[in-house]
């Protein structure tokens, strides 16, 4: 009996220390599963954050395949017990699976160093010149106060959702633009040319404001600024004075039309050539090289000073603005509503247009930045802090401006009854005294470069110390410039590396010629008539042809990808299901908003036409001048040359013709990511079958056939 008890002790002893072992090895399965999905939220130096990490090898790995249960023969999972002494082994051969992965081909995606980095870029390419010049113009022009209601409405129904897709599908499919689309579908590659040629015209361009910041910032530390007082002239009979186009004009004004453009008289006259500005483009591509050179992993210091240095400078600004006179003015008018606006559908169109460009959303940036992030980053949390971030900027910064424009207009404003005051006393006619309107000096405020080089400028002329001003202005300008610059290169370079066109040329090397071959191409900036051609393809080249690649975007995810995928994609990278109303804007929504913006934009450019505003040296100010045939032509291409790619990419696939070579799909860890999160397979609810047609096998109606394997379902891999 006592031998009985004893066995029994021992075989009990047995199984707890075998059950313990299992449950050890269970907690050891999870923490190793755990450490090699790298968390997004670590940014420690001894932490490869990104797809060089053990988490990104191929399935094909020995070591990786025994881990996830694939047999040799590639036949399923072996069972529980041959799973525990595979992660034993896993374990014990740590070390020989670290020197398999670094004697593995270097064709691992470059990646972030830290969750900081990716969200600096990201801001810092989201957050450009266009908050600080175009916003708080457009929030005055459009109702003040009034016009954030369609502002953030356009934000929830269009910014956000098309923000939130292009950081999903870029992590999701790990390639840049083109890689991701021509995945979706095979005809659908032609979104991802169309965003690298975009994005390419818009670098060409945009680039030449960063130019001229640097002339300024250069110019800034003269004493006294160059643009405080009108030059004098020689007279033929060797006599001095104040020039007379700058006395009829003003000098801020005269100082960036004549002395920094040159400007001609009309797009027709381009006279001369520009040498200052030629030097300041070479220059400033020179430094966008620089920056880029190292990719994204070396490039972490100059995110963190090109990402934060601008909110510095704003709130320096910000507090010296609001101690200045007639700054509660200027605040006062921004944010004064107008409830009468919001009814006029421009005001609408405008607030969405605004939204769609300051978020750079469709230029291929955003997905290339979001391909180099872990597979089980948050993507969702980020794009919930880059839009509002980016919102918020904006209204800082209309506060920041219109302190500055209010303590402008009241200077005028307070001159003006200064004269007034001693006309009167000396008896002038009444019909002579100048007539006194703070409003109205206000509402003179201007958008774009006008803001920044004329209006601004002469603001700082009045302060003391106006150098330092100027230069800290100029240093934001350019840091705000050059960041949004690398983010818009970076969705060319990826994708030309993605379609493997120069499979054997280093990335170095492929941006190098990306930016050799935008310095000569913007020489065209380097004349008289520059600034009209900059105007031109500001106009068009960015505007309409970024609203149509997005509606595609929306189409190719929603009726093509599917919405059940997708957000089963989601589910797994993050560890949550995205709500009813981000499918609803993804397949609905965003895509009639879209649409509405993009034929109200024709319908008013059909009524109204396209002029640019021509120097008149006589009067000292801008006429609007009409475009000539050729500006017209020239519109068109820029526009086609972008948006044809998208037709014509599924045309030739059609015909049998590969523009994009068919490549594998990126390695993507669903298994560990499910085991992680611990996933069950979904279940579509009655309403999500109601609103997106989801049939019993999954698949989604009102959507066009889906090229290459689906994913199977989870119950099947299990």
């Amino acid at each position: 009996m006592a031998n009985t008890a004893h066995l029994f002790r021992r075989q009990s002893s047995r199984d707890l220390i075998q059950q313990a072992t299992v449950r050890s090895l269970d907690e050891l399965e999870l923490r190793e599963l755990r450490s090699r999905l790298v968390r997004a939220e670590n940014g420690s130096q001894n932490v490869v954050y990104g797809a060089t990490n053990q988490a990104f090898i191929s399935d094909d790995d020995p070591p990786m395949a025994r881990i996830l249960d694939i047999g040799p023969s590639g036949t399923g999972p072996p069972g529980k017990e041959a799973r525990k002494l595979a992660m034993q082994a896993s374990i014990v051969s740590q070390q020989q699976q670290e020197a398999a992965i670094a004697e593995r081909p270097e064709d691992e995606r470059e990646s972030w160093d830290s969750k900081w980095t990716f969200l600096l870029a990201t801001i810092g390419y989201a957050v450009g010149l266009g908050n600080v010049w175009r916003f708080p113009y457009l929030a005055q022009k459009n109702g003040g106060g009034a016009f954030l209601v369609p502002y953030f409405v356009m934000l929830l129904l269009q910014g956000l959702p098309i923000f939130y897709l292009e950081l999903a599908i870029g992590q999701r499919l790990r390639k840049g633009a083109i890689g991701v689309w021509h995945e979706v579908s095979a005809y659908l590659g032609g979104i991802g040319i169309s965003s690298a040629f975009v994005s390419y015209i818009v670098a060409l361009y945009y680039n030449t404001i960063i130019a001229w910041c640097l002339i300024y910032l250069l110019h800034s530390f003269e004493t006294p600024l160059p643009w405080a007082e009108c030059p004098k002239r020689l007279f033929k009979n060797f006599t001095y004075d104040i020039e007379p186009e700058c006395v009829v004009s003003s000098p801020t004004k005269y100082y960036w039309y004549r002395e920094t453009l040159q400007v001609s008289p009309s797009v027709n006259e381009p006279e001369e050539i520009n040498y200052t500005v030629a030097l300041a483009l070479i220059t400033a591509w020179s430094l966008v090289y620089l920056c880029m050179v190292q990719g994204i992993t070396e490039s972490s210091k100059i995110v963190y000073i090109t990402a934060i240095f601008p909110y510095v400078v704003l709130i320096i600004f910000f507090f010296r603005g609001i101690t200045l006179k007639g700054a509660s003015d200027g605040i006062a008018h921004l944010f004064t509503p107008r409830w009468e606006s919001i009814l006029e559908p421009v005001v609408w169109l405008e607030a969405g247009t605004q939204i769609f460009f300051s978020l750079g959303l469709a230029f291929g940036g955003l997905i290339a930045f979001s391909s180099y992030n872990p597979a089980n980053n948050n993507c969702y949390r980020d794009a919930l802090v880059v839009s509002v971030t980016n919102c918020s900027t904006s209204m800082f910064a209309g506060v920041v401006v219109f302190s500055v424009i209010g303590f402008k207009a009241t200077s005028i404003y307070d001159s003006c009854v200064e004269e007034r005051s001693e006309m009167i006393r000396q008896n002038k006619s009444h019909d002579l005294l100048p007539v006194c309107d703070l409003q109205k000096e206000l509402e003179n405020s201007a958008s774009g470069t006008g803001l920044a080089f004329i209006i601004f400028t002469e603001a700082i002329n009045q302060f003391p110390a106006a150098q330092l001003w100027a230069v800290l202005f100029f240093l934001m300008l350019f840091t705000l410039g050059i960041d949004s610059q690398f983010g818009t290169l970076e969705g060319v370079s990826t994708s030309l590396m993605d379609m493997k066109l120069f499979p054997n040329v280093p990335k170095e090397m492929i941006t190098g010629a990306l930016c050799m071959s935008c310095c000569v191409l913007s020489l065209c900036f380097a004349n008289g008539a520059g600034s009209y051609i900059f105007q031109l393809m500001d106009s068009f080249a960015g505007s309409y042809t970024l609203l149509i690649i997005a509606f595609f975007e929306c189409i190719g995810v929603s009726y093509i990808y599917g919405l059940k995928r997708f957000a089963d994609d989601i589910e797994l990278m993050t560890g949550s299901r995205p709500s009813l109303y981000w499918m609803l804007c993804w397949k609905y929504i965003s895509p009639i908003a879209m649409i509405t913006i993009l034929v109200a934009s024709f319908l008013e450019l059909a009524s109204e036409g396209s002029s640019y505003p021509g120097w008149n040296a006589l009067t000292g100010t801008t006429d609007q001048l009409e475009w000539p045939h050729w500006c017209i032509v020239v519109a068109i291409l820029l526009i086609l040359v972008s948006i044809l790619w998208i037709p014509g990419v599924a045309i030739l696939r059609l015909c049998g013709i590969n523009v994009i070579e068919d490549s594998e799909p990126a390695w993507f860890p669903s298994a560990e990511l499910r085991d992680v999160h611990g996933i069950v397979p979904h279940e579509p609810t009655d309403i999500e079958i109601s609103l997106f047609c989801i049939r019993a096998d999954g698949s989604e109606g009102l959507c066009c056939p889906i090229y290459g394997p689906r994913e199977q379902p989870l119950d099947e891999e299990e």
